[in-house]
C-alpha cells in the first residue's frame, strides 16, 4: 500500500448543506454545555469527575486496561494495589497532559511546539517511552493488525520526507479560520489522525486536540468538552469514518459522525455536569446535618477531590486536625456518605470511597 497523500485544508468538496441541520444542533448543544460551565464557582473541582472519566476512555481506545478504581487508588497513595501500573500511568499522563495544555492556551495559540510538548508529557514513563516523545517520526509507519507488513497495512501515513510540510500546513490551518468551528474542528481531528506524525501516541494526542481548538476559537470558555465517551463507545464507526477519508477521499462521512459525536456528547456532559452540582449542594445539607461541623466545606471539597481515600490523604488534604478529622471520618461512614471499598490489612488503613460521586460518571449516558 502507498502512503496516503493529504488534501491541502481547508477543504472545498465539503457539501456544507448536507451538514447543515447538524451543525445547528451540535452548536446549540456545546452552548448549552458551555453555559453550565460558565456557572460554575469551582470548575477545577467539580469537573474532576469528567476530566477523570476523558482521561481514562481515551486511554482506553488505544487499549488500556485501567480502571476508574485503579486511578482514584493512585490519586490515594495505593498504588501497591493497582494490577495495572503501566496502564494507569497512561491515564495519569493524559490527565495531566489535559491541565498542562489547558493552561498554556491562556498565553500561546495551538502550534507543532505545543503539540510536541504534549506528546512528551504524555508519552513519559509509559511503554512508548522510547518512541521517541515530543519527536516528529522520521521513518515510515503504518497501521494493521499485528505482524502485518506495510502491504497488508490497513492504513499507510504520509511519507514522512513530506511531513513536516503537511504537518506546517496543518498549524497554519489550525491557526485559520474556516466557514464553520465546529466543521473546522472535525477537519483538525481527522487530518492529524491521518499525519500520524508520531511513532505512537497519535490517537490521544488527536483526542486532546479537540476541546483545545473549541477553546482557542472560544466555542469554549475552558478547554473541557470531552468527547471520547462517545468515541469509545462506537469505537468501530469511529475508525471507519476516518478509513472513509483515505480509501475514498470521503469527508462528509467523517463530519456527520464528528457532529454526531459533539450532540451526543454535549448532552451527555451537560448531564453530567448538572447532577455534579445537584450532588455538591445536596451533600453540603447532608454532611452539616450529620455532623453539625463549621469544617463542612472542607470535608465537602475533600470528597469532591478525592472520592477514594484513606484516612491519611483525609488528614493532609482537609486541613482539620487530627482529633476532629476522625470523628468526622466515623459520623460519614456511619451516615453512609462515604463506606470501605477496602478494610484495614496490617499496617495498610481501610480505603474509603464517596461512590455518590462516582455514580454519577458511569451511569449517565444519552442516547
Amino acid at each position: 500500500m502507498k502512503p496516503y497523500i493529504p488534501k491541502e485544508l481547508p477543504l472545498s468538496t465539503i457539501d456544507f448543506r448536507r451538514h447543515f441541520k447538524a451543525v445547528g444542533e451540535s452548536n446549540a448543544e456545546l452552548a448549552r454545555f458551555d453555559g453550565l460551565l460558565q456557572g460554575l464557582l469551582q470548575p477545577e473541582l467539580l469537573l474532576s469527575p469528567l476530566i477523570n472519566e476523558e482521561a481514562l476512555l481515551s486511554s482506553r481506545i488505544e487499549g488500556t486496561q485501567a480502571t476508574i478504581t485503579d486511578v482514584l487508588k493512585y490519586d490515594a497513595g495505593n498504588k501497591k494495589a493497582i494490577e495495572q501500573q503501566n496502564d494507569v500511568q497512561e491515564v495519569i499522563n493524559y490527565r495531566n497532559t489535559m491541565t498542562f495544555a489547558g493552561q498554556q492556551l491562556s498565553k500561546r495559540l495551538l502550534s507543532l511546539g505545543l503539540v510536541r510538548e504534549m506528546h512528551q508529557m504524555l508519552m513519559d514513563g509509559t511503554r512508548g517511552a522510547e518512541k521517541f516523545p515530543g519527536m516528529f517520526r522520521n521513518k515510515q509507519n503504518y497501521i494493521g493488525r499485528p505482524g502485518a507488513t506495510i502491504e497488508e497495512a490497513a492504513f499507510v501515513p504520509p511519507d514522512p520526507i513530506r511531513l513536516q510540510s503537511d504537518l506546517e500546513s496543518w498549524e497554519r490551518y489550525v491557526t485559520g479560520n474556516d466557514i464553520e468551528i465546529l466543521l473546522q474542528c472535525s477537519l483538525v481531528h481527522a487530518q492529524f489522525e491521518l499525519l500520524h506524525p508520531f511513532n505512537d501516541g497519535n490517537g490521544r494526542v488527536g483526542r486532546l486536540l479537540i476541546p483545545l481548538f473549541l477553546y482557542q476559537k472560544k466555542k469554549l470558555s475552558r478547554p473541557a468538552f470531552y468527547i471520547s465517551g462517545f468515541l469509545e463507545k462506537n469505537r468501530s464507526d469511529y475508525y471507519h469514518a476516518l478509513q472513509q477519508i483515505s480509501l475514498y477521499d470521503d469527508w462528509d462521512t467523517w463530519i456527520e459522525f464528528f457532529l454526531r459525536a459533539v450532540i451526543q456528547q454535549a448532552k451527555t456532559n451537560s448531564v453530567i455536569v448538572k447532577n455534579i452540582l445537584s450532588l455538591y449542594e445536596n451533600m453540603k445539607n447532608k454532611i452539616q446535618n450529620v455532623t453539625h461541623s463549621q469544617y463542612t466545606i472542607n470535608v465537602l471539597d475533600f470528597l469532591f477531590s478525592y472520592p477514594m481515600f484513606q484516612g491519611n490523604n483525609f488528614l493532609e488534604g482537609s486541613g482539620i486536625v487530627k482529633k476532629t478529622a476522625n470523628k468526622l471520618l466515623f459520623q460519614l461512614k456511619k451516615a453512609g456518605i462515604v463506606q470501605e471499598s477496602e478494610p484495614r490489612r496490617g499496617r495498610n488503613p481501610a480505603t474509603l470511597i464517596f461512590k455518590e460521586l462516582l455514580n454519577i460518571t458511569e451511569n449517565t449516558d444519552i442516547d
